[in-house]
């Protein structure tokens, strides 16, 4: 009897095959280590340079800016991460695109090519503000981050609503959780933003230290505790986090999305999902 064999050429045989909530954890846990590892080792080992400001006043948390792009090793770390991420979520983007041909009416279709198209040049806006960083080059690190904010709360927007009210079938219990995540970090990226802003600009226009001006405005912009006055723009860095973690987040609900469902790549369909 002849050993029995199987073509390594087979079209039928998967090259891989991969539960897509491992994907999506892959995707998002390799940026959000990073960006945990850049703010934990400049408040550690970098506080003064990294949370200084031309105001020269007391500020307790860097910029995202500062934490992922201006000392090492924070700065290989975060590049590294976006890098080595890329591919999924390039591959979560494709995978939208398949996913609102199934599940979105035909007279929407358009919208979820637009928020897959969107979702594509955030990554890679992403992918050039942290190769390019303020102090490597401020113009292209700020035109990166305008189009990153802009495609993002587009993305997320045109999403939300596709997903709540362009669906050809009812949602199952997962997808109605994954909506209402979307609902929220959406409304939390979009308030955090704002706060942000607003702070930056009155760091900017004012350099105000904590106190100075409580009772002109009536509320407190600073907060103390203990011997501590959290400044303006340690606000602005908090709400920076908020924006970042958010958007993280908002991608993640893509383990519901596609909850039960695996990636799979083979030689004749190239990459597509499936059933576990």
């Amino acid at each position: 009897m002849l050993p029995t064999y199987e073509r390594l050429n087979d079209p039928k045989k998967p090259l891989f095959r991969i539960a897509f909530a491992k994907l999506a954890v892959i995707a998002v846990s390799l940026p959000l280590g990073a960006f945990c590892f850049c703010v934990v080792w400049s408040l550690l080992f970098d506080f003064v340079r990294s949370t200084f400001t031309h105001c020269d006043v007391a500020n307790y948390l860097p910029s995202v800016s500062a934490a992922i792009g201006n000392y090492e090793p924070q700065k290989t770390v975060w590049r590294l991460a976006i890098i080595l991420h890329m591919p999924f979520r390039l591959a979560v983007a494709k995978m939208y695109l398949e996913y609102y041909r199934e599940h979105i009416r035909r007279n929407r279709r358009m919208f979820g090519i637009l928020a897959c198209t969107l979702n594509v040049i955030e990554d890679f806006a992403l992918f050039s503000l942290s190769l390019w960083t303020s102090a490597d080059n401020y113009e292209i690190h700020r035109n990166s981050f305008v189009v990153f904010i802009a495609c993002s709360e587009c993305y997320m927007l045109i999403s939300y609503l596709l997903n709540r009210n362009a669906r050809k079938v009812a949602m199952l219990p997962h997808e109605e959780k994954s909506l209402r995540y979307k609902r929220n970090l959406f409304f939390t990226n979009v308030l955090a933003f704002g706060l942000a802003g607003y702070c930056f600009m009155r760091h900017n226009a004012r350099c105000e230290t904590g106190g100075k001006y409580l009772d002109r405005c009536g509320l407190s912009a600073c907060f103390n505790y203990g011997s501590i006055c959290f400044t303006v723009y340690t606000f602005f860095a908090l709400f920076e986090y908020v924006v970042v973690l958010t958007n993280m987040g908002f991608h993640m609900t893509s383990c519901w999305d596609f909850y039960a469902l695996s990636v799979v790549c083979d030689s004749r369909r190239g990459l597509y999902l499936s059933h576990l």
